[in-house]
């Protein structure tokens, strides 16, 4: 009888670990999805700057200070972000790629195109 005690409390052991491995197996993706969602979400659109056809759209972007804004290179050549007196510089952007800077000061940032120099933005943090 108390092999019998012992063999049923094991498998219900077994059973109650399975159960869990199910259920993070199923949840899992799920959970990641929903956090892919919310990073997704948290970015503005508005704070995004796109790179295409050698211009930066939108010129000029205000914003608050502590905002984060978000450079993304939609062309199919490489360009960089880079601000006049080097407050931040970008690695050479390949298509798809994207460079991020959170400004914590207030004041207007210009930046260029570090190949083309031709292509030029702005940035007002009040």
């Amino acid at each position: 009888m108390q092999s019998l005690i012992r063999h049923l409390r094991f498998t219900a052991g077994r059973l109650a670990i399975g159960r869990a491995l199910v259920v993070a197996i199923l949840l899992g993706p799920v959970a990641g999805a929903m956090l892919a969602f919310a990073a997704v979400a948290a970015q503005d659109p508005t704070n995004v700057v796109t790179i295409d056809n050698f211009t930066f759209s939108p010129k000029d972007l205000t914003v608050a200070v502590g905002t984060t804004v978000k450079w993304v290179n939609h062309d199919d050549i490489p360009h960089t972000v880079v601000e006049k007196s080097t407050t931040f510089r970008s690695k050479a952007l390949d298509t798809d790629d994207s460079y991020s800077f959170t400004f914590t000061t207030a004041g207007s940032f210009d930046y260029f195109c570090g190949l083309h120099p031709h292509m030029v933005g702005k940035v007002i943090v009040q």
